[in-house]
């Protein structure tokens, strides 16, 4: 079987109205939602599909180095082909880690060909679900926080995940209502992204402290990106008070950043997107060995929830424990805003049950991807995101690289 195509498709979900959310010192500004899919056509006229981020720096890089480099040679082994690839062009670690979205089409046009999913490509699965988190919540007042938990708890789901940004006394009364609209047998995990976010405002390492401290109280299953993710040594050091267990990883460069994290304990629950899928196979083994546990980070498309779902189901719940499904609000429905493009992507739905998602045993990722997205969601240029701060006076701009903080500022 030969590759004879790859392409990627940028896709944009604008919102009717650009969404404004004040937080301590500042405001985010939405202008729309982006995404990607990648697709890899073979000779047999089967096609792989994968997620990607929203970038067009990415979507350069597919179609001038990727698919150059890979149309035309066999696909035998998923695996073989990586290595090639860093032998040569991805000895670049930019071109490496895009390179191991691209891999996801290939590991499902693999597993449609040999008629297996993908998780029987990846080691095997060991169970046939996996825990999801329905994660939301954006820059809202405690008691709408406290609400909307309640709400997702209804939909099935058995934790929680929100971003306060509400300056300290509020961000942690928000998290007092919302355990108290919860109960005590729901998990709630707080994303502090924005604390290190906001300029002259960011929250000093006392206060995340004391913050860490306060929401011990209320059980908090942990405490995700309070300090610049950087900061190893920061997180190390809140770690070692053993107040909340600790989550980052989604801002990390490359491989020698996450053994770092890993290596140094500095974090409880270490966090990737599925797009960098070949780093997170090889880093499992050692977070297991650390005595720490995975946790999918997952802030796109259902076809991103799927991807990572096949992956994650090839270890136990002790070594990956948790995959993000991201709520976006419909008629009817809670979440944090709409994002139809989500769901659309694929013909059918997501098998759900009581907050677990059940992962397809047919072939390839086990999900269709629907190509008329590419029509009803053309690609917008330009940020989808802007944060604005008061102090310093400025505005920054933020795009689908995961990896970086920040894209570009303007004052």
């Amino acid at each position: 079987m030969k590759i004879t195509s790859v392409r990627s498709f940028l896709l944009s979900c604008p919102f009717p109205e650009p969404v404004r959310l004040p937080f301590y010192g500042g405001e985010r500004t939405l202008l729309k939602r982006d995404a990607m899919f990648i697709r890899a056509e073979a000779d047999n006229g089967l096609v792989g599909y994968a997620p990607g981020p929203g970038s067009e720096n990415v979507h350069r890089a597919i179609e001038r180095t990727i698919a150059p480099f890979l149309e035309g040679r066999v696909l035998a082994d998923p695996d073989a082909l990586r290595v090639l690839f860093l032998q040569g062009p991805g000895a670049d670690a930019a071109l490496a880690k895009i390179y191991c979205a691209v891999e996801i089409a290939l590991y499902d046009l693999a597993g449609k060909a040999r008629g297996v999913p993908v998780s029987e490509l990846l080691g095997g699965r060991v169970r046939g679900s996996i825990r999801l988190y329905g994660s939301a919540g954006m820059y809202m007042s405690g008691e709408a926080y406290a609400a909307e938990a309640s709400a997702i708890a209804e939909l099935g789901f058995r934790a929680y995940k929100m971003r306060p940004a509400g300056g300290p006394d509020q961000d942690l009364e928000t998290v007092r209502l919302m355990r108290k609209a919860v109960g005590p047998d729901f998990d709630l995990m707080v994303d502090a992204h924005t604390w290190w976010r906001m300029g002259d405002r960011n929250y000093p390492a006392a206060t995340v402290e004391r913050l860490a401290e306060d929401m011990a109280a209320y059980h908090i299953a942990w405490l995700e990106e309070p300090l610049p993710p950087d900061d190893h040594a920061g997180y190390l050091a809140l770690k070692e008070k053993d107040l909340v267990p600790l989550a980052a990883g989604e801002h990390e460069p490359n491989e020698e950043r996450y053994l770092d994290l890993v290596l140094s304990r500095a974090v409880d629950y270490v966090q990737m997107d599925v797009c960098c899928h070949s780093l997170g196979r090889r880093l499992f083994a050692e977070i297991a060995r650390q005595g720490l546990r995975f946790a999918f980070h997952s802030w796109g498309t259902a076809l991103e929830v799927a991807a990572a779902a096949q992956l994650g189901i090839c270890w136990p719940p002790m070594v990956v424990e948790w995959l993000e499904y991201p709520c976006y609000s419909a008629p009817g429905r809670a979440g944090m805003y709409p994002f139809p493009l989500a769901a659309e992507i694929l013909t059918e739905p997501l098998e759900l049950e009581r907050g677990d998602l059940i992962v397809p045993r047919t072939p390839g990722l086990g999900v269709t991807v629907d190509e008329r997205v590419i029509e009803r969601y053309p690609w917008i240029p330009g940020p989808w995101s802007l944060f604005r701060t008061d102090s310093p006076a400025e505005t920054r701009a933020v795009t689908g690289d995961h990896s970086v903080p920040w894209d570009a500022g303007t004052k």
